[in-house]
């Protein structure tokens, strides 16, 4: 017999919100969002957009190795001399 695994539980999904609800309070949405939670947002009470926040990338020493800038890289160009 199989070994049943244990039910995860999350208690960041929000309850469910009209998409009418979302609009008028979209900045309190967002926060809650940002803050973790899972906004679902309904529309004739079916679901169609998940709101959730954005996971910055994390940047990683030495990935830049091999990039190569010339010394005068921030130099006037000779096109633009008549403008400056």
């Amino acid at each position: 017999m199989p070994l049943l695994s244990t039910p995860t539980w999350s208690y960041n999904v929000t309850m469910p919100h009209n998409l009418a609800d979302v609009k008028a309070h979209f900045s309190e949405m967002v926060q809650k969002a940002m803050l973790g939670e899972s906004v679902i947002v309904t529309k004739e009470n079916r679901p169609v957009v998940k709101i959730v926040a954005i996971k910055p990338s994390v940047r990683k020493p030495g990935t830049g190795k091999g990039i190569w800038m010339a010394a005068d890289f921030d130099a006037p160009l000779a096109d633009f001399s008549e403008y400056m």
